[in-house]
């Protein structure tokens, strides 16, 4: 087992003992803890009197992840940051026409796909930036307006998919390898990290200010201004809007979204249009697509885009649950220099065991970059994971 394996198995067994510990504290934790050892799970959801509730949820995503990079393969079992193990409270109450929520969510700051790299790995251990939301809202037939630690409008936006493959297999297609080095045709570790040359330009969370309007026929709209309030050397101003679109036409289903965002930071500006959408037949067969373009004004840096394409099929051919398949195909130009060039495919499968709320899934992609600067070997990845959520 590589030592990116076993710091994974530590930190969850460490992890682990201390959860023990904490559910053994009260004889109600302890019951849901023997709760959660049934094939059948069941929410961990307290319901008070008034209509409200608070829930406890979480998930955990292990994966084996193998890399090569045309000269060396590197396999680590690692948490999966296509969907990061977490745990988080939910917190609803009605507030006489409207309704209070508040979500605190965070990550199990296990070693993760994005700090292990041909260099070796880079364990941080729980950090901070571990935090994904500490969220407050109010909501009613006016809209929401929420503050805190969590979405902007524009993260999100890239990745409107409707395929149950889209667990596994979507528009940002490095989450299981973002540090590794692609390696020029003579052996050197010279090219850019492969999140720098396949990136979809999704927005993030931040410390935001954020208000979404009320559902008109599918549609929503919302704006936002924020800081990344978890990192002390970012000092910009991010600001986005959105337009979402949600609606069932009979037995088809059908979703979009589109989303401007601006970064400020010592007078340079940075400002995307990113959009995606997605259909999901009756039949099984669903279409997705994402793309995006950046104009950057600071000094030497370069303005990419992309377009990505999905085609996915599902059915229930196993009595365990639904059973996913897709191909996706990326392309980018000027992704970390002007002239670059970036091209990737993949395909994959998501198995559904209901019995256990788990999905199984299976991935294989390649990679392939050019820039004036090198010639480029191909980059393949294998990734075998399951998410648990309780």
């Amino acid at each position: 087992l590589t030592a990116a394996g076993q710091m994974f198995i530590s930190a969850l067994l460490i992890r682990g003992m201390a959860v023990k510990r904490l559910l053994k504290t009260t004889t109600a934790a302890g019951a849901a803890l023997c709760v959660l050892a049934q094939p059948g799970l069941a929410e961990l959801k307290y319901e008070n009197k008034s209509g409200g509730y608070v829930e406890i949820y979480g998930q955990l995503n292990p994966a084996i992840i193998s890399v090569d990079d045309g000269e060396q393969t590197e396999t680590n079992l690692l948490d999966n940051d296509l969907s990061r193990s977490r745990i988080g409270l939910r917190l609803m109450q009605p507030f006489g026409a409207n309704t209070f929520g508040f979500r605190f969510e965070a990550g199990l700051g296990f070693p993760n796909s994005t700090e292990v790299n041909q260099l070796g790995s880079d364990y941080s251990g729980w950090t901070r930036a571990d935090l994904r939301h500490v969220d407050f809202w109010l909501e009613g037939g006016w809209g929401k307006l929420s503050a805190g630690q969590g979405s902007m409008l524009a993260d999100g936006a890239a990745e409107t998919d409707l395929s149950y493959v889209g667990t596994a297999l979507y528009s940002f297609k490095v989450d299981s390898n973002a540090g590794f080095l692609i390696r020029d045709t003579v052996g050197a570790l010279s090219g850019p990290v492969l999140a720098d040359a396949f990136d979809n330009l999704d927005g993030s969370r931040r410390g935001r200010i954020r208000y979404d309007t009320p559902d008109f026929n599918g549609f929503s709209a919302g704006l936002a201004w924020g800081q990344n309030v978890l990192s002390s050397s970012d000092e910009a101003d991010y600001y986005d809007i959105g337009v979402f679109y949600g609606q069932e036409f009979g037995p088809t289903n059908f979703a979009a979204s589109l989303a401007y965002q601006v970064r400020e930071d010592d007078g340079d500006e940075r400002s995307d249009v990113i959009g995606s959408a997605s259909v999901l037949l009756d039949n099984g067969i669903s279409f997705t697509v994402a793309g995006g373009t950046r104009d950057n004004d600071a000094a030497g840096a370069s303005d990419p885009s992309y377009y990505y394409a999905k085609i996915g099929y599902e059915n229930e051919w196993l009595p365990w649950g639904k059973t996913g398949l897709g191909v996706h195909y990326y392309e980018g130009e000027d992704f970390n220099v002007n002239g670059s060039s970036s091209k990737g495919w993949g395909v994959g499968a998501v198995q559904k065991v209901e019995n256990f709320n788990t999905d199984i899934y299976l991935t294989y992609q390649e990679y392939d970059y050019e820039d004036a600067a090198a010639s480029y070997q191909d980059v393949s990845t294998w990734v075998l994971g399951a998410r648990w959520k309780f």
